[in-house]
């Protein structure tokens, strides 16, 4: 909780905690929604999500004759969570190999929450390989083997600019050769809006569902937090091409845009897994709603701000 408060601090500081300051007013009137509305959308909840945020806590308010800070303070709290999607475990048991194909824009950080991905199952003792399917750069196959070093998992690779669904049926046959139980597959950043490169994602789709049964298992997408709502509009042509099942939000220690996970779950209805909080292996935490919505409001005391 500790981490999650501090990776949180910038939403926190900016935005939630000034809305529960502003809940301390004697009078809750036209001005105090307006200026919550636009805090909220600041915060890139979204203007739709935020709209019917707002609906619900005044008919709460209303209905309920909330006055005190305390009270309107836990509405709002409840509201949020409301919004948010309790995470299911990944779909990773009951077959001989699970496969996790990972998508994302450039730089979302992709990369980098496979090998923190890869090093939590670790740590729970699932054997875990890593497939390099991002072959445009060698500097992405080379962080991948980084990353892989780093979380103590073998990375099969293929050459710079070889085919990314060749190299994913050579890791697929060597996660058989190797009783691995777990397959995480990197794929090429690419835009959203690319349709060649959206084109050879479905490719390497494809490819998994001949090779290993029901493949992927889970299909996640990386988004980078600081991009905000940018995010929803990449998401949605993933979701279109590959069926998406679950996201990765990362770079929340970076952005005063936490706000854009309750607008991914309200108009995507996608739920999080992980969120990345900070740099170290560690960083990259479960996906907890309740403890996601108390961290926006708390100080490192567990006191609301």
């Amino acid at each position: 909780m500790a981490s999650l408060r501090s990776g949180l601090s910038r939403t926190r500081q900016s935005f939630f905690g000034r809305i529960a300051n502003m809940f301390g007013a004697t009078e809750i009137d036209d001005d105090t929604w307006e200026d919550i509305e636009a805090l909220l959308v600041q915060a890139d909840v979204g203007v739709p999500t935020t709209m019917s945020l707002l609906d619900r806590m005044r008919s709460r308010v209303r209905s309920e004759g909330i006055t005190r800070q305390e009270q309107l303070i836990e509405a709002l709290k409840e509201e949020l969570r409301g919004l948010l999607i309790e995470p299911t475990p990944l779909n990773l048991s009951g077959r001989e190999l699970s496969v996790v194909l990972v998508a994302g824009v450039n730089g979302s950080g992709k990369t980098t929450s496979i090998g923190k991905m890869a090093y939590r199952m670790r740590l729970n003792n699932r054997k875990v390989i890593l497939a390099a399917g991002d072959t445009f750069r060698a500097a992405a196959i080379d962080q991948l083997k980084l990353w892989g070093e780093r979380a103590g998992v073998p990375v099969i690779a293929g050459q710079p600019n070889s085919d990314p669904a060749a190299v994913v049926y050579d890791a697929v046959n060597a996660a058989h050769a190797r009783h691995a139980e777990v397959l995480i597959v990197d794929t090429a950043g690419r835009l959203h809006s690319n349709f060649n490169l959206m084109a050879e994602l479905v490719k390497v789709r494809d490819v998994l569902r001949k090779v290993v049964p029901d493949a992927p298992h889970e299909t996640l997408l990386v988004l980078d937090g600081t991009t905000g709502q940018n995010a929803l509009s990449q998401a949605k042509k993933f979701q279109e091409a590959i069926d998406i099942t679950g996201v990765v939000v990362t770079k929340l220690d970076s952005t005063a845009k936490g706000g854009m996970l309750f607008a991914i779950q309200r108009e995507l209805g996608l739920p999080v897994h992980y969120i990345g909080i900070g740099e170290t292996m560690y960083d990259l935490v479960f996906f907890n709603p309740t403890a996601f919505v108390d961290s926006l409001f708390e100080n490192g005391n567990g006191e609301s701000e």
